[in-house]
């Protein structure tokens, strides 16, 4: 199994600052990359961010460019979303994933986080 462990959501106001972390933990052999989406209510779940493993390759949504930055840690396969100038229109659960491939499987795939509030507000 491929665990995902999150953490740094909760309230801010508007202009303010978080950041998340994603832990993976369980039987991986490989990961190819690790990121963030988030769901809005009544929204689709839309992708924030993404990083290749291994590089500082990294891809984000145009609404999040310049205000988000995403990083991650090989060694403790972490990954993390650094949240500046924050807006109410930020507020969603946000959801850490990562494409990863298991010991005991030729093949990668993605694995969930259970989510995490991120709520923007004065």
């Amino acid at each position: 199994q491929v665990q995902l462990a999150e953490s740094g959501g909760g309230l801010v106001q508007p202009g303010g600052s978080l950041r998340l972390s994603c832990a993976a933990s369980g039987s991986i052999s490989s990961i190819n990359a690790m990121g963030w989406y988030r769901q809005a209510p009544g929204k689709e779940r839309e992708l924030v961010a993404t990083i290749i493993s291994g590089t500082t390759s990294t891809n984000y949504a145009d609404s999040v460019k310049g205000r988000f930055t995403i990083s991650g840690d090989n060694g403790k396969n972490t990954v993390y979303l650094q949240m500046n100038g924050l807006k109410p229109e930020d507020t969603a659960v946000y959801y850490c994933y990562v494409t990863a491939k298991r010991s005991s499987s030729r093949y990668f795939r993605n694995y969930w986080g259970q989510g995490t509030q991120v709520t923007v507000s004065s």
